[in-house]
C-alpha cells in the first residue's frame, strides 16, 4: 500500500489574505478534479476546478481570510468524493468526513 500525502503551502499576502495551495497526488483514471468547500464568509459551498500538472498532481491556490478554519473535500468528474489523505494529527469536533485547513494555526487536518 502506498501512503499518499497532500501538501498545503500557506503564505501571507500584503492585502491581508492568506494564499493556500491545495494539492492532491495523481489519481488513476481521474481526468478532472474539483475542490469543494465553504471558503467565504456567507458559508456558501464553492466549487473550484483544480489544475493538473504533467506528472498528474492536482493543485489549486486560493486566497482566504486569516484566522479561520475552512472545510473542504475533493470530487471527481464522475461524482466520487475524496477526503484529504493527510493523517489526522489532532482531535477535531466536526466528525463530518470533511477535511479542514486552518489559516491561523497553519496546519491541515482530516476529520
Amino acid at each position: 500500500m502506498v501512503t499518499v500525502h497532500t501538501v498545503h503551502k500557506i503564505t501571507e499576502r500584503k492585502h491581508g489574505k492568506v494564499r493556500v495551495t491545495f494539492m492532491m497526488p495523481a489519481i488513476e483514471g481521474c481526468g478532472c478534479l474539483y475542490l469543494v468547500g465553504k471558503f467565504d464568509e456567507w458559508n456558501h459551498e464553492s466549487v473550484y476546478r483544480m489544475q493538473c500538472a504533467d506528472h498528474g498532481t492536482w493543485s489549486l491556490t486560493l486566497e482566504l481570510e486569516p484566522g479561520h478554519e475552512y472545510q473542504y473535500r475533493f470530487r471527481t468528474l464522475d461524482g466520487r468524493w475524496l477526503s484529504d489523505p493527510t493523517p489526522l494529527s489532532a482531535p477535531i469536533p466536526f466528525g463530518s468526513g470533511n477535511s479542514f485547513v486552518s489559516t491561523s494555526a497553519l496546519m491541515t487536518l482530516s476529520v
